[in-house]
């Protein structure tokens, strides 16, 4: 495995947590392992391995883009990672509104709901 590899999953790791990237690793298939390849070294290995801004900007920027392009399936997991990122509600909630601007108060609309909805779980979850 690429050193690029090793340190996405670590940060894969870091911010889904080991739970989650269990889950995944578990279903990987012959299919799907490309492309689990792909994102752990581009996404995980790169991007969000970069020192360049914080974690929490990068969930704030994460989420944002997820609701403006109206890819609705990752904005559970993304909020879920923000109790690793340090992305505050408040955070996230700002995060929509510039949304609800730039990309539409439909989709922000949404991943507010969306985001209400996993918080909830979440709080249910530590009881």
């Amino acid at each position: 495995m690429s050193d690029r590899f090793e340190r996405g999953m670590k940060t894969r790791r870091a911010v889904l947590g080991d739970a989650h990237v269990d889950r995944a690793e578990r279903t990987k298939s012959d299919f799907t392992e490309p492309f689990q390849t792909l994102i752990t070294e581009a996404a995980w290995g790169n991007v969000w391995a970069s020192d360049a801004i914080s974690q929490r900007e990068r969930s704030m920027l994460t989420l944002a883009l997820l609701a403006a392009l109206g890819n609705f399936d990752e904005i559970p997991m993304h909020i879920r990672a923000t109790a690793r990122t340090g992305a505050s509600k408040s955070d996230v909630r700002e995060a929509f509104q510039h949304v609800a601007i730039y990309a539409g108060v439909p989709r922000a609309n949404h991943a507010l709901k969306l985001a209400l909805e996993t918080y909830a779980q979440m709080e249910a979850e530590d009881d």
